[in-house]
């Protein structure tokens, strides 16, 4: 698959369908937690990353409050 043209929306699909495909059949439980929780704890932390772990600059990208990111980062374990 291409992913050059590929949405977000796109990208998350693709990544649910092979998910889905590990799982053999089986009933995956509490999807959209597992999901959110991934895709968040995986943005905070590229994110606090290319802002050369600066949380200001950090959570104005990410359009939060400070507060809002430091308490997300100790939520996700990421605020070492």
């Amino acid at each position: 698959m291409d992913s050059t043209n590929m949405s977000l929306g796109d990208c998350v699909i693709h990544v649910m369908d092979r998910y889905l495909a590990d799982l053999g059949g089986e009933v995956p439980g509490n999807l959209h937690a597992l999901i959110i929780e991934e895709v968040e704890r995986a943005l905070l932390a590229h994110t606090l990353q290319h802002c050369g772990g600066q949380r200001g600059m950090a959570a104005q990208w990410l359009g939060i409050n400070r507060n809002t990111l430091r308490k997300k980062l100790q939520t996700y374990g990421l605020d070492t």
